[in-house]
Formats: C-alpha cells, structure tokens, sequence
C-alpha cells in the first residue's frame, strides 16, 4: 500500500515469526525496527509449565533471525515472576536472557492465583514475599538496559512521528521508530508529520532532541500508523 511510512504490529508468541514476516522487515522500510515478542520466562522448566509452547532456545533463534534480517532490530517483551513452581535457579535463567538478550524494554509482573486456572491448583506456589524480591531484582535489571539502549541514541538523529502537544508551552512529542517518547522544542503544526530529530539528552523512559532539519526543508510525507 502506497503512502504508509510507518507500520507497526504485536505479536504474542515466538512461534509466529515465520519466514515471510522476517523477509517483511528485511525488505519493507515502513515496517518500523521495533517489536514486542512476548518471553514469560527465561527457564524451559517455568515455560513448559505454562504451556508456552516454545523453548528459551526457540526464542533465541527468533531474535537471531530478526536481527539477521535487519540489524538495527530492538525488541520489548513481557516477563512473569513467580510462576507456580519457580525456583531461584528458573529465575535466574531469567535474568540471564534479558543479559543476553538486551531488551529496549520490558513489561514484568508477579503471578497471580486466578480462580478456575490450572495454576491456580499446581504446587509449589510461590511465598508473596519471594515473587517481590524477584520482580524487584528483574525490573532493577530491565531498566539497566532500557537506560542502556536510551543512551546510544544521543547526540544522533532519526526520524520522530510528532503525536502531541507536550506539557510545556512550545513543546511537542513524538514516538521513534523504536517508540519512545521524543520532547522538542517546536510548532504544534508538526504533530502528524515526520522530521528529523537530533537527540540532545536522555531520561529513562523518553528522549529529548531538536530538529535537526528547518521544517520548511522537509518534504511533506502521509502518515499512518497501524497496528494489529
């Protein structure tokens, strides 16, 4: 489809990367470099257990392919701690795949009980007190990273889709290609349009830049987001 510049989708399982979806974003520029690929847990034994249907292997593999196609690739994904069953040594099986892996950001949770569930019933439930020490550890490393991956980006300049007015008067926000947030100084006549921006300073959950191209010297391009 013509006139699309940027192109999103998620995606809840490592089993769904077949070969066309790596050759889309080895040959498609509008599908952005970004992707959420759901995990749950580093360990095979914690994974098996809930039915995941893939492997810490298997996940491995899918990156690889990914970043092989396109290698500026990053990746989000979710994490679960406390699984029924989960040992310390599953957990940090865990932390060594986010090590390995180096996700731009992830979205971690303890397990909860949910009545009628099959985990619901297993044994070896986790003590409360366990699944917060480890989520708290989990998320500690996961926001190295994220600070990590925020940091490589400054004093460089990518393309920033303008969404919003930012809090500050004069100030407007948009999303990178790898969806962080991005504050610039400049026309709430942007929000809708892409321009380049220079990254200036980093925070650990956005961007700060300017544009780094006079607006009157950007050609006008047709924006549409779509996900699914």
């Amino acid at each position: 489809m013509p006139g699309i510049a940027r192109l999103r989708y998620t995606t809840s399982h490592p089993c769904d990367m077949d070969e066309d979806l790596v050759a889309a974003h080895r040959d498609l520029p509008s599908l952005m470099p970004f992707l959420h690929l759901p995990v749950q847990s580093g360990s095979d034994r914690v994974l098996a257990a809930m039915n995941r249907r893939h492997t810490r292997a298997d996940y491995f593999h899918s990156i690889e392919r990914m970043r092989a196609a396109r290698p500026d690739m990053a990746f989000s994904t979710d994490f679960i701690v406390g699984f029924p069953g989960e040992r310390e040594d599953d957990f940090r099986e865990t932390l060594s795949l986010v090590e390995e892996v180096g996700f731009a950001s992830a979205f971690s949770f303890k397990y909860s009980p949910r009545p009628g569930t099959p985990a619901a019933e297993m044994a070896g439930q986790v003590p409360e007190e366990a699944k917060t020490e480890r989520l708290a550890r989990l998320q500690r490393l996961i926001e190295h990273h994220q600070v990590t991956f925020n940091a490589r980006w400054l004093g460089r300049a990518f393309d920033v889709l303008f969404e919003k007015a930012g809090r500050h008067a004069g100030q407007v926000v948009g999303r990178s290609p790898y969806l962080q947030p991005v504050h610039v100084m400049a026309s709430p006549a942007l929000i809708g349009e892409i321009r380049s921006v220079r990254i200036t300073a980093i925070a650990p959950n956005s961007l700060f830049g300017a544009l780094s191209v006079a607006p009157e010297q950007m050609p006008h391009r047709f924006v549409l987001e779509a996900g699914g």
